[in-house]
C-alpha cells in the first residue's frame, strides 16, 4: 500500500512516525540494544517470545528494561517455530504476558538453513490468528500471490523477504516487492535480508511502507552508528520514493539548455 503524501504509517490503525522497525536480539547486552533502539528512531521493536526474557523468567535480565513498552511498541514474534500450533501458542502466550497485546509478528519457519518462510502453515496460522482478534504481520515469501491471499485472510500487514534471514545480501528480487506493492491495500514492509543503508533505502525507493531489520545493526562493527544510518536511509529513500525519480534513458542528456548557446 503506497501514496503519494508524506503520511505516517499506519498498522492496525495506530500512525508511527518512523518508517523503520528493529529487532531486539543478538546485542552485545541490554546497554548496547537500548542505545542502538534510541538511535535508530524506531517505535516498534520487534521481541522473539521463544529466545527473550519479557518476564517468562523473573531471574533473568528483562528485555523490557531496556526497551519500555512505555515508549516503543513492542512487537512479538515467532521466530523458531516451525508450524502454525507452535506459532499461535507462542503468540497467544505472549498475549498473555502482555497484558493483551494484539499486534503480533507471524513467521512460520520451512527449515532451519534456509530460514524460508513455510507458506502453508503460515497462512493456517495467520487465518487462527486473525479470527482470534491478534492484528497479525506476517513474514511471507516475495511471491504477490501469496501476498494476496495473506492480505484475503485479513492481516495487519505483509512482511515479504528481500533475501535470507540474517544474510544480509539485500533485494535480490525488487520486480516481486515491486508487484506486491502495486497490488497491496495493506502496508508492505521488507523484512528480512537487509545489509546495509543502501538495501533500506532501496526498499523505500520502491515504494515499500517500511522495513524491518535486525542483523544488519547488530552485527555491525558500530551498531549504534549503523541504527542511525538505517534511519537516515529508509528516511531518504522516502523521499525519494515521493519525489519521483528522473526517467532512464538511453542517451545522454545534457545539464544545461542548448538553446542560445554562445
Amino acid at each position: 500500500m503506497n501514496d503519494t503524501n508524506n503520511r505516517p504509517l499506519v498498522i492496525a490503525g495506530k500512525a508511527y512516525r518512523s518508517r523503520l522497525l528493529v529487532g531486539s536480539g543478538k546485542y552485545q547486552d541490554l546497554a548496547q540494544t537500548a542505545a542502538a533502539t534510541e538511535a535508530s528512531g524506531a517505535e516498534i521493536i520487534t521481541v522473539a517470545i521463544r529466545r527473550v526474557n519479557i518476564g517468562q523468567d523473573p531471574h533473568a535480565p528483562n528485555l523490557l528494561d531496556a526497551v519500555s513498552p512505555s515508549r516503543y511498541t513492542i512487537l512479538p514474534n515467532t521466530a523458531g517455530c516451525y508450524t502454525a500450533r507452535d506459532a499461535v501458542y507462542t503468540l497467544q502466550l505472549a498475549r498473555e504476558l502482555l497484558n493483551g497485546h494484539k499486534l503480533v509478528k507471524l513467521e512460520v519457519l520451512g527449515d532451519d538453513k534456509t530460514l524460508f518462510p513455510n507458506m502453508p502453515e503460515t497462512l493456517r496460522a495467520a487465518e487462527e490468528l486473525v479470527r482470534d482478534g491478534f492484528d497479525v504481520m506476517v513474514y511471507c515469501s516475495d511471491d504477490p500471490i501469496q501476498a494476496r491471499m495473506l492480505e484475503d485472510l485479513g492481516v495487519a500487514a505483509v512482511m515479504p523477504l528481500a533475501s535470507l534471514i540474517g544474510s544480509g545480501m539485500g533485494i535480490l528480487n525488487p520486480w516481486n516487492l515491486s508487484l506486491i506493492v502495486e497490488q497491496a491495500m495493506v502496508p508492505v514492509l521488507v523484512d528480512a535480508g537487509v545489509g546495509t543503508a543502501s538495501d533500506a533505502a532501496l526498499a523505500m525507493e520502491l515504494g515499500c511502507d517500511g522495513v524491518l531489520m535486525n542483523s544488519a545493526i547488530a552485527l555491525a562493527q558500530d551498531p549504534v552508528r549503523m541504527a542511525r544510518a538505517m534511519r537516515l536511509a529508509v528516511e531518504a529513500g522516502r523521499d525519494a520514493y515521493l519525489a519521483g525519480r528522473m526517467p532512464r534513458r538511453f542517451t545522454g542528456s545534457p545539464s544545461s539548455p542548448m538553446a542560445g548557446r554562445v
